[in-house]
């Protein structure tokens, strides 16, 4: 066994080295596979702290203050996400995010604070729905519970069925708030995020207003609307809706580069993730973070 682990980590590492010295990126790469869990933080720091060294270690680094992340999770704790961004831009000035598979939920959240996000076609983003712990110490997403419960109160009075009533005898209004403010918190993240992120070279207007410059004022109304979208289940009707990179640029106008034609960044990044995800997998990991101990070429 220690034989296959030490051949699946060099993979691993000779696949993340050509990822970082791709001409698309060019830079460090961490990869991150798993739920967003507060049982992370402390193997994502030092992470984030082992590649700010070798970078530093290393002479002619082509881009020494940017990171890549390369993310695949279902989603997980709003919380967490606040602090790992805290985290990474402490030692990164420019991070760029790369969804190879799908970052559902607070995976989407996490790709708002970078200043770029890379897809392809096969890619997907979700609706920001954060995972809270329910009284019984499952983590479940807010929103459906916050919806149902609108849902029951608006309706008129002699509507609501003996099971319906049942349910609001009995909800926890502590709870209700504590999945109200994790929605809250999500959305105020992202749109601060966008704004302060990935709007930062928004600086013209490209299609509505084009060639006029783009105010501060506009930018959070974008960032406002974009936020509001992504966390409506009347809109996307599902958790686990899997929003493409046509529908995040077409309904919802965020920039997303596309790299469905870079045939070998491609390749790399979609053998990168499908190794990751299955070596967690066949181990019963809870998560993965990796990066290469080598570093990219000049």
């Amino acid at each position: 066994m220690r034989g296959i682990d030490t051949h699946i980590k060099e993979v691993l590492d000779d696949t993340a080295q050509r990822i970082e010295e791709s001409p698309e990126l060019n830079c460090a790469v961490i990869a991150y596979v798993g739920p967003i869990h507060p049982q992370i933080i402390d193997t994502f720091i030092s992470k984030i702290e082992q590649v700010r060294h070798r970078i530093d270690q290393q002479e002619g680094h082509p881009n020494p203050r940017r990171l890549a992340i390369m993310l695949t999770t279902g989603g997980g704790v709003v919380e967490v996400i606040e602090k790992m961004v805290q985290v990474t831009r402490r030692h990164f000035d420019e991070v760029f995010f790369i969804v190879p598979m799908q970052a559902m939920s607070a995976g989407t959240i996490w790709c708002m604070s970078g200043d770029k996000i890379f897809m392809d076609y096969t890619s997907s983003l979700g609706p920001i729905d954060p995972q809270v712990q329910n009284p019984e110490g499952q983590f479940v997403p807010a929103l459906g519970y916050i919806d149902k419960v609108n849902e029951i109160i608006d309706k008129p009075q002699g509507t609501i069925s003996d099971a319906e009533a049942m349910m609001i005898n009995r909800l926890d209004l502590a709870t209700l708030r504590r999945y109200e403010q994790a929605r809250d918190l999500s959305i105020t993240l992202l749109k601060e995020w966008l704004v302060q992120y990935k709007f930062k070279d928004w600086t013209h207007h490209r299609t509505h207003n084009q060639g006029k410059p783009v105010t501060h004022d506009e930018k959070i109304e974008r960032a406002s609307q974009i936020a509001q979208d992504l966390s409506n289940n009347n809109i996307w009707h599902s958790h686990g809706r899997m929003i493409s990179i046509d529908t995040l640029r077409d309904k919802l106008h965020l920039e997303i580069e596309d790299y469905t034609d870079h045939t070998n960044l491609r390749e790399h990044l979609k053998s990168y993730a499908g190794l990751l995800v299955e070596y967690i997998n066949n181990t019963n990991q809870a998560f993965i973070v990796h990066s290469t101990t080598a570093g990219a070429s000049s």
